[in-house]
């Protein structure tokens, strides 16, 4: 059997800044996969809540954000132009907005809120019941999809996380130092393992990839290669 005809569900979960997205997206185009970006759906509720000032010094104004999340439609476009996925608020292109350190530094915030999760859940269940989806995310394995084919657990060392970060937002033109992009990758691992709401682990049965010196190319030859030992 081809493996783009395997339809399976492919949960990637980890920490910040590990390159989850890139692969995911990497992966998705050469099976033809559909792409979820789960983390993209939370950086959009918190871009949200910044616009509306929900959000002020480091704390949620979690009864106004509940009073307004149903006003928040999330949706993904395929750019051809520019080979991406891009993410959209209300039918406004935010891609690029919703990547910059400001989101960041608030997005653990709102992933913490249980509404906010169970409505990003409920969503992302919905975009992937014809199966062939590969999804990113923190709880992707254990929450959203516990009975996903394949559960991939990526990692790399702290420091090569804010490395690549660092890179990644300077090529943007962002005015940012390692020193910040260093401690906001703690910052945000720190939360995402010690908050209530689906806290940030390694499902049972999820395989470790951890990719400190792994290159792109390798990282998708070692998914597919587990691919392939799935009957």
């Amino acid at each position: 059997m081809d493996i783009s005809e395997k339809k399976l569900i492919i949960a990637i979960d980890g920490h910040s800044s590990c390159g989850k997205s890139t692969v995911a997206k990497d992966l998705a185009k050469k099976i033809n996969y559909t792409y979820i970006d789960s983390g993209a759906m939370y950086r959009v509720v918190t871009l949200f809540a910044m616009r509306n000032n929900l959000i002020s010094s480091d704390v949620v104004d979690e009864n106004k954000l509940a009073h307004h999340i149903d006003q928040v439609s999330i949706s993904f476009k395929y750019n051809n132009e520019k080979q991406r996925h891009e993410t959209y608020l209300n039918g406004e292109l935010v891609e690029d907005e919703i990547r910059s350190l400001d989101v960041s530094n608030n997005v653990s915030l709102i992933a913490t809120i249980k509404f906010v999760r169970e409505k990003m859940v409920a969503f992302q269940r919905e975009l992937s019941k014809a199966g062939g989806v590969i999804m990113d995310g923190r709880d992707i394995g254990t929450v959203v999809f516990p009975n996903a084919e394949l559960k991939i657990f990526m990692t790399a060392d702290v420091e090569v996380r804010a490395i690549r970060r660092f890179k990644e937002l300077k090529e943007k033109g962002e005015d940012v130092s390692l020193d910040a992009i260093r401690e906001n990758v703690q910052k945000r691992d720190y939360i995402d393992e010690n908050r209530d709401e689906s806290p940030l682990r390694k499902a049972d049965d999820a395989i470790v990839l951890n990719n400190s010196n792994l290159t792109p190319a390798e990282q998708l030859d070692w998914i597919v290669e587990r691919m392939n030992e799935i009957k």
